[in-house]
C-alpha cells in the first residue's frame, strides 16, 4: 500500500518535461541496480547502461557514497573517549567542509586523535593544517563550491575557515545550539547564519549532524536545492506551478513508490530505506549530469561530463547510522578502471542512444518542444 503523501495538496503541480522526467526515476533504477550489482561481488560492468560505465555518478542514496560512508563510521561515530558532543558537532562541521579523507586521516594523524575544541582553541588543529597543506599539497575536495572570499581577512582559505570555527564554537556557542535546535529547518537556518556557510553548504552539514546521534529530525521535514539540483530541476520539468525547488523534491519523494511501480523499474532502496528529501535532491543534480550525454540538446550551463569513473582500490565495509536500523550492509570492493580497450569494446557492443533513439523508446512525445 502506498503512503498517503504527506506534503502537497490541492496546489498546481509541476509540469512533466515527458521523456526526461522518466529519466529521473529510470536513472535511479539503473544506478541503485549497479550499487546492488557490486555489492553482489559481481565483476564490472555493473550495469548495460553505456554511460554510467564509462562516468562517474555518485549514489543513489547519499549516504552510500564513499566520502559520506568515511563521515558517518568514522567522524559521526568515531571512537575517541575525550570527544564529547559538542566535539562531535565541531569534528562533523570541519569535515564536511574539507569533504576530503585524506585531508582528515592525516589531521588525526598529526593530533594523535580526532581534533577536538580544545585543538582548537590551542592553536593545534590549525598548525595540523598548515602541515598537512604542506605534504599532501592541498586540503579541499572539488565535490563543493566554497565561499571563498576572504570573510576573516586571511588569504590562504584554511585559516579563513579556522577562523570561522573559532567565531562558530568559541565564540558563538554553535554546538550547544546546534544541539538544542528544534528542527532540522533550525540548524540549517543556524549554520547558514555564519560567514563562508552558504546555504547548500549548511543544508548538507545539517544532514550529516543529523546522521549521528546527536540528532534525529526526519530528512523529509526540510531540504534544499543544491545549483546542480537546480539545473536538474529544469530539465525534468517545464515548469515547477506553484511549488518552489524545495517543494518539487519533497513531492518527489512522496511519488516514489508510484513511478517505479508506473514505470515497471526494479528499486529496493537502501536495504527496504525509501529516498529520502537529500537522496532526491541528489537525483536531480545527477539527472543533470546523465542528461548531458543522454539527451545534449537539453541546454545547460554546463555542456559535458567531466569526471569518468576511474575505480577505487580501497574496500568500503558499508556502514549506516545505527538508528535507521537497516537488516543489512556489505562490502564494497576496491575496483580497477577498466583499460581503455575494454572501455572501447564496450562503446562497440552498446553505442549510446541517439536522442531519436531515446525519445522512441520512451515515447517521449515534446522532449524538444
Amino acid at each position: 500500500m502506498n503512503p498517503t503523501p504527506t506534503h502537497f495538496s490541492r496546489r498546481s503541480p509541476p509540469q512533466l518535461r515527458n521523456g526526461v522526467y522518466e529519466l529521473y526515476w529510470t536513472f535511479a533504477s539503473r544506478r541503485q541496480s549497479a550499487f546492488e550489482a557490486r555489492l553482489a561481488g559481481q565483476s564490472q560492468p555493473w550495469t548495460s547502461d553505456p554511460i554510467l560505465q564509462v562516468y562517474k555518478f555518485c549514489n543513489v542514496f547519499r549516504a552510500a557514497d564513499r566520502v559520506s560512508q568515511f563521515m558517518i563510521k568514522d567522524v559521526a561515530y568515531g571512537q575517541d573517549a575525550e570527544t564529547t558532543a559538542r566535539d562531535r558537532v565541531f569534528q562533523i562541521t570541519a569535515f564536511r567542509t574539507f569533504s576530503n579523507i585524506a585531508t582528515w586521516e592525516s589531521v588525526t594523524s598529526e593530533l594523535g586523535g580526532s581534533p577536538r575544541l580544545d585543538h582548537l582553541r590551542s592553536g593545534e588543529f590549525e598548525r595540523a593544517l598548515d602541515r598537512v597543506k604542506a605534504q599532501n599539497g592541498g586540503l579541499y575536495t572539488g565535490a563543493f563550491i566554497l565561499c571563498a572570499n576572504k570573510a576573516f581577512g586571511f588569504d590562504e582559505k584554511h585559516r579563513n575557515h579556522v577562523a570561522l570555527f573559532k567565531h562558530m564554537f568559541l565564540d558563538h556557542a554553535c554546538a550547544e545550539r546546534v544541539l538544542q535546535a528544534p528542527s532540522l529547518e533550525a540548524v540549517v537556518e543556524l549554520l547558514q547564519g555564519f560567514p563562508l556557510m552558504g546555504p547548500f553548504m549548511a543544508y548538507q552539514t545539517a544532514i550529516d549532524l543529523n546522521y549521528s546521534e546527536l540528532l534525529d529530525f526526519s530528512e523529509d521535514d526540510y531540504t534544499q536545492a543544491g545549483p546542480g539540483a537546480l539545473r536538474g530541476l529544469k530539465k525534468a520539468f517545464t515548469n515547477l506551478g506553484d511549488y518552489s525547488p524545495a517543494d518539487t523534491i519533497l513531492w518527489m519523494v512522496d511519488r516514489q513508490d508510484e513511478e517505479f511501480r508506473r514505470l515497471g523499474l526494479p528499486f529496493r532502496g537502501l536495504f527496504g530505506r525509501r529516498l529520502h528529501g537529500i537522496d532526491c535532491q541528489g537525483l536531480f543534480c545527477e539527472l543533470d549530469k546523465y542528461c548531458r550525454e543522454a539527451v545534449p540538446q537539453l541546454t545547460s550551463a554546463r555542456s559535458r561530463i567531466k569526471a569518468k569513473y576511474s575505480g577505487s582500490e580501497r574496500n568500503i565495509d558499508l556502514f549506516f547510522p545505527p538508528k535507521w536500523q537497516l537488516p543489512s550492509s556489505g562490502v564494497i570492493r576496491g575496483s580497477r578502471p577498466m583499460s581503455g580497450e575494454r572501455t572501447r569494446r564496450q562503446a562497440m557492443v552498446a553505442p549510446l542512444k541517439s536522442p531519436k533513439e531515446v525519445r522512441e523508446e520512451l515515447a517521449i512525445a515534446d522532449l524538444f518542444a
